[in-house]
This record gives C-alpha cells, structure tokens and sequence, in this order.
C-alpha cells in the first residue's frame, strides 16, 4: 500500500507542476487535469483562477464550460438506447421524429448524424441566445430544415446542431419522454456516481463556474461556414454561455458544464469497455465498434476546414495526424476515443491502457497542444503515454 500511495503522490505531484507551468508558461489562468486508471482516480489536481474578475481560485469542486466535450456524453446516452433496442444506427432519423423527413432529409439516418454527415451543421438564421436557450424551438427548426448537402455525403461538423439532433432521437425513443438532462443525470451520471456533470445546470451550481476567458478574435473572412454553425450571436464567449438562460438550456451539442473528475470519470466507463467499478452501461462489443472512422476522415471537413479524425459513433479518434494538428496531446493510438470542446477543454479514454483524462479551463485558445504541452509531458512520464 505504501508503494501505491508513494506513487500517487507522485503523480499528484507532477501534474501540479505541470499545471503550474501551464499557468506561468503558457499563459493558462484556471485549471484542473484529472487522470483515471483501471478504474480509479490516480490524480485530481488544479491551479489558477476561476474568476479574474474576484480573484475567485480554482479548486476541485470548480466546474468549467466545457463546450463540445459535452458531445462525448450525448452520443453515449443514444447508444444506451441502442444497447436497449430502442433504436438503429442505419436507420432514418424520421422513424423516430417523423418531422425530422422535412426539406429532403427523409432519408437521413442516426448514424450520419454520430458521424457529422447529415447535412443540417448551419444553426437557425434568426438564433439568438435566447431562441438558443429554447429547446422546442431549437429542434422545431432544425426538423424544417434544408440540408446544405445530401445527408450521407459529405462531412460537415455539426458544431452545435448535433446535439439537439441526437438528443431529440433520445427523448423520442425513451418511453418515459424524459427531457434529455433528465435523462443523462439518471441513465449515464447516477449510476456511474458522477455528481458534477451537467446539460442545463441546477440554480444551486451556478456560484462555482469559472468565468469564460475569451481569445483574442482572429481575422476570419466573414463568410466562412463555421459562422454558419457558430453565428457571432451566440459565439462560444463568456458574454453568450455565462448567461443565466444559457447555462440552465439543454443544449447537448455545447454547453456541458463540469469539472475535470467528473468528465474524467464518465471517459473511464469508455476505457474501461463501457463499464466503471462494476456499472456496466454499454456492450464491450458497441464500445469497440466506436473507433470505426467516417467516410473520408482524413479529407478536410467543409465546416472546420482541416481534416478531423471522427468516427461513426460521435468520438473523435486518435491516430497519426499532422504536427499542426491541434489535438495531438492524446496520442496516436487509433482506438483512443476523445471529444475537444472549443476553446481547448478535452477528455479521452484509451481502453487499452484503461486510462482516462480530463483537462478543464477557461482560456479559450486555438491552440490546446501548445497550452497544455506540460500536461502532455507529465502523462509521457507517468503513464508513458505515446
């Protein structure tokens, strides 16, 4: 026991220094990485600044806007309904959502839509923040609307929309019509004995978020197709997702709040096989399905311009990508199953070395290899990482 615990220290240890010089070195304000192991939390560490407003401080109960890492949730919440026959990858999403056949997208199935290939990226042209905030309206809008290509044939990040895509699927197909943060809290988080993870956060919550440390804008040609998916009005800054409506909205696609023990702990379930701690949610068989590339994954994709590694399942994967790839910190196992959300927060799992990682911030930068590059040293030297 002691060696156990000797080497836990030392883990803990390495992953203060590494935030630390994240924080001196790399310009990060606040903080948290937290590291399962064969089911366990092996490190929970954090530093920096929650609110540079107050001067509030990072601590580990500290939850964090983490954006698309919010994704890896959604998605899993569809293959529990899957796992339970509910529903079938190949088939139409209209069988389900019967609106949804609008405007061509009739045959339009579950999975182009894990695979971001659906064709509907582009958010309602009159969003605002508080239309955003109105789920009903968000999934009315999205059932009426025309594709910008025919589903199944091209890839097209779905920034935003995928979330109500997926969940709407999810509510549909659950007997009891649970709203969809309902449902995560009571299928994927209670179970798992996750207790910080959050779609829509309770009122009790809102005093220990971090506030949004927006990146300095970039000079970005109006007309590209990200803004279409990410319309100026409800960009992805402090001013949109530190609003009261915003933070409480089911918005599955981007707005998960947590903090790094728990996301870390909902991707230990996916390194271990889809069980934690004797909680089995999803098939070992599924789980291994899921690092099964899209179409086309090493061609650059329409709405993101660079290519991304994303499955058939909603993760993104590992895998050999080029050196100014922004996610290179997970490594090149190509059965590593991740989500980055913008603004760089990520968590990981990779199921053959059963390891789990959850890095939570609030500096919104393009370039999360770079900022979190002592945090990526200290995974090399702790756990050989590769």
């Amino acid at each position: 026991m002691a060696t156990v615990a000797s080497s836990r220290r030392h883990a803990s240890e390495a992953f203060v220094g590494a935030i630390e010089r994240a924080i001196g070195e790399c310009g990060e304000v606040g903080l948290q990485v937290a590291v399962y192991h064969h089911d366990e939390l092996v490190v929970d560490a954090w530093g920096g600044i929650a609110d540079e407003t107050t001067g509030r401080k990072v601590d580990g109960d500290t939850l964090f806007p983490v954006f698309s890492v919010v994704k890896a949730v959604t998605a899993t919440a569809l293959h529990i309904q899957a796992e339970r026959g509910l529903i079938e990858y190949d088939q139409p999403i209209a069988r389900y959502w019967p609106e949804f056949a609008a405007a061509g997208k009739e045959r339009a199935t579950i999975r182009d839509a894990l695979s971001h290939r659906l064709g509907i990226p582009q958010m309602p042209a009159a969003v605002t923040p508080e239309l955003m905030s109105d789920y009903g309206w968000m999934v009315e809008q999205l059932a009426a609307m025309t594709p910008r290509f025919a589903p199944g044939t091209d890839n097209g990040y779905m920034c935003y929309t995928f979330g109500w895509v997926i969940a709407e699927c999810v509510r549909r197909t659950d007997p009891q019509h649970r709203p969809f943060g309902t449902f995560v809290q009571e299928e994927i988080c209670g179970p798992l004995g996750i207790t910080d993870l959050w779609i829509g956060i309770p009122d009790r919550v809102e005093s220990r978020i971090a506030r949004i440390k927006n990146s300095v804008p970039r000079p970005l040609a109006p007309d590209l197709p990200i803004f279409a998916a990410i319309p100026p009005a409800v960009a992805t800054v402090e001013e949109v997702f530190g609003r009261a409506d915003v933070r409480r909205s089911c918005h599955p696609g981007a707005n998960g709040i947590m903090n790094a023990r728990s996301a870390a702990r909902f991707f230990a379930m996916l390194a271990g096989g889809g069980a934690l701690n004797g909680v089995r949610l999803i098939s070992e068989q599924r789980v291994r399905g899921f690092c099964t590339p899209r179409p086309d994954t090493d061609r650059a994709d329409s709405i993101l311009g660079i290519p991304i590694r994303v499955g058939t399942a909603g993760f993104w994967l590992g895998g050999n990508v080029s050196a100014d790839y922004p996610y290179r910190l997970v490594g090149r196992n190509p059965r590593i199953l991740f989500h980055p959300g913008a603004g760089g927060s990520i968590g990981w799992a990779d199921p053959d070395a059963r390891l789990a990682i959850a890095i939570c911030h609030n500096r919104m930068t393009h370039a999360p290899s770079e900022a979190f590059a002592p945090i990526r040293e200290a995974l090399v030297e702790i756990f050989g990482v590769a």
